[in-house]
């Protein structure tokens, strides 16, 4: 049986603390080890691609591994006609458990660096080039979770997202956050991986703008829905899980 919504919530909260503690323990780590604000930038990538492979191969069992209130909104909408997807129910826990974690990796990045363990980031990215860059960081996401099913190949989302995300890192003016949760978590950390809060609202609405702009591509590009019982990012309902203990 799938996983009932209370342990899919834990998944997401979990997977996305895990995320954003990778996200930012892996720039401070890059920090502390070189001044080359390029190697600092190649580890930090490189350590994503192969921390967020392994989360979706891990929890998307269990939650689809969404980690990210844009694909999980998009996922809601376009189940909304066809019946199957993420319910509007589950997308209102899924969201606050994402933001949560996000919140929670991030100060388990700061405990582990021994920093403040909540210290607000001063780097700014308040910048319409930035805005652009997350613009199309958060649609080329989209359009590859959503795509990915429309042609079964739904298997390769670990190593498709993941090699995505890195490839954005290099080829985005933003370095690609591309996901509401971890942009607020990593406001909570100031080093190399931060973003001011007052630029957060900025980069989600961008974020929000290109989860939309992606939507439409993938409707352009593929035009049918993905079959019926179909999660993104990883089918929830593959494998059996045991009941929860009493």
């Amino acid at each position: 049986m799938s996983a009932s919504l209370g342990r899919r919530a834990v998944a997401e909260l979990v997977g996305t603390a895990a995320l954003v503690a990778v996200v930012v323990g892996s720039g401070v780590q890059a920090a502390e080890l070189s001044q080359d604000v390029g190697v600092q930038l190649l580890a930090n990538s490189l350590v994503t691609v192969f921390g967020l492979a392994v989360l979706i191969t891990l929890f998307g069992p269990v939650s689809g591994a969404h980690f990210n209130p844009a694909v999980t909104l998009v996922a809601w909408f376009t189940g909304r006609r066809s019946g199957g997807g993420t319910t509007a129910r589950e997308a209102a826990v899924y969201v606050p458990a994402q933001t949560l974690g996000a919140i929670g990796g991030a100060v388990l990045a700061n405990a582990m660096f021994a920093e403040p363990l909540v210290k607000w980031s001063t780097h700014d990215r308040s910048a319409g080039h930035l805005w652009l860059g997350e613009i199309v960081a958060t649609a080329g996401l989209v359009l590859l979770v959503f795509g990915l099913p429309r042609t079964g190949r739904a298997h390769l989302a670990p190593a498709a997202v993941a090699s995505y995300i890195g490839a954005a890192y290099w080829f985005t003016s933003s370095t690609s956050f591309a996901n509401p949760a971890v942009t607020v978590g990593r406001a909570f950390s100031d080093t190399f991986a931060g973003i001011a809060p007052a630029s957060v609202a900025s980069f989600i609405a961008a974020q929000l703008v290109g989860a939309a702009v992606g939507l439409g591509l993938v409707a352009a590009v593929f035009g049918r829905p993905a079959p019926a019982g179909t999660d993104v990012v990883v089918r929830h309902d593959e494998t059996e899980l045991a009941p929860s203990a009493p």
